[in-house]
């Protein structure tokens, strides 16, 4: 009896062998999750900027026209190129491809028209909460003037009209936006910053009408599974996070009760940047398909520029990511902007393209 006692009195208990080993376990395990984290942080891909933003079209001459008369983008690079390297990056065999970038401001957007093979139309309807959205954002400086823009230009519209964000949603209040359509069915938005929002660049004095790009929005299924290959993989940080329901919401989505969950995640330099778009209602929203080509139309590719992407695309690998490229590529045209490049899908099939100079 008096050593049962002895063994129920917790500062005098004797700790067994067993109990001893359980607890040594336990501790390595910790230090080896810890050190599991500080691996993944000291090899994530560390991504500099989003050096541009591209996506798939079918008619290269009424794109480019598109996108220079109605917003004042500028042409600064066509080319066309071919060949087996050009076929590694993008997974499409025996390609052949226009390519314009296009810039506004300082940023660039690249359109690439695939001559062979051709690709699929975006489906119709399509909506926001589909998995294979995305937009681009362009800034403007007047949103009543831009808007006027779409309107005479008889531009298809995903919004009725420009919407206001309420003072109710705090990180976004104040916020003017609206949703339409480029002639291929590519998702657009013109987007309006009041004072004390957005990044300071889109404060400077200015007679432009039309600034620049702001960010690329993606939709996305699940925002934590989303964070760990933007954030714990490709090293960018969350900037801004707000949730966007209500009649606003719906209107500019063409969405009945749509409730969308977002979450900005930057590089280390930027404009521009990356949007999650995780829609909680309404349901339906489809997958991305999984037979989904580079010459698809509604392909996008987000170009992220890294210091070394043969590391990156170990560090990718290692981790289980999905890649579009076998390899690395080198590619021969330095017209393309960088020298090395490979592209990747996100958790939901979303392309990044991982370039070096």
């Amino acid at each position: 009896m008096e050593r049962s006692a002895d063994a129920a009195a917790p500062f005098k208990r004797v700790t067994s062998p067993r109990r001893m080993l359980v607890s040594l376990l336990s501790t390595l395990l910790i230090f080896g999750w810890i050190a599991t984290a500080l691996a993944v942080e000291a090899t994530a891909a560390q991504v500099k900027r989003v050096a541009m933003i591209g996506f798939t079209v079918s008619d290269m001459e009424r794109s480019v026209a598109f996108y220079e008369r109605l917003f004042g983008f500028k042409k600064v690079a066509e080319f066309e190129v071919t060949g087996t390297a050009y076929d590694t990056l993008s997974g499409v065999f025996a390609s052949n491809m226009k390519i314009v970038h296009l810039q506004l401001g300082d940023q660039t957007v690249e359109l690439t028209q695939f001559v062979s093979p051709k690709g699929r139309p975006i489906p119709v309807p399509s909506h926001s909460n589909d998995l294979w959205f995305e937009h681009m954002a362009i800034v403007v400086s007047d949103m009543e003037k831009a808007y006027d823009v779409l309107r005479r230009n008889g531009v298809r519209q995903i919004s009725p009209e420009p919407q206001t964000i309420p003072k109710s949603n705090v990180p976004a209040a104040g916020i003017k936006v609206i949703k339409f359509r480029d002639p291929d069915n590519h998702d657009l938005e013109l987007i309006y910053f009041p004072k004390g929002k957005g990044n300071a660049r889109w404060h400077q004095a200015t007679d432009r009408l039309f600034l620049g790009i702001d960010h690329t929005a993606i939709t996305v299924s699940n925002t934590e599974q989303s964070l760990k290959f933007y954030r714990d993989l490709l090293g960018m940080k969350v900037a801004g996070k707000s949730l966007n329901t209500g009649i606003t919401q719906e209107r500019l989505d063409g969405l009945f009760n749509a409730r969308v969950r977002v979450t900005a995640v930057v590089p280390e330099t930027y404009p521009p940047h990356v949007e999650f778009l995780q829609y909680e209602t309404p349901p339906g929203g489809r997958p991305m398909p999984l037979d989904t080509k580079a010459n698809d139309l509604w392909h996008w590719q987000t170009s992220l520029v890294v210091e070394d992407v043969d590391a990156a695309a170990k560090t990718l690998r290692s981790a289980g990511v999905r890649f579009v490229s076998p390899k690395v590529v080198a590619v021969p045209n330095p017209e393309l902007g960088f020298a090395r490049g490979v592209m990747v899908l996100d958790s939901d099939g979303h392309v990044m393209r991982l370039v070096q100079p």
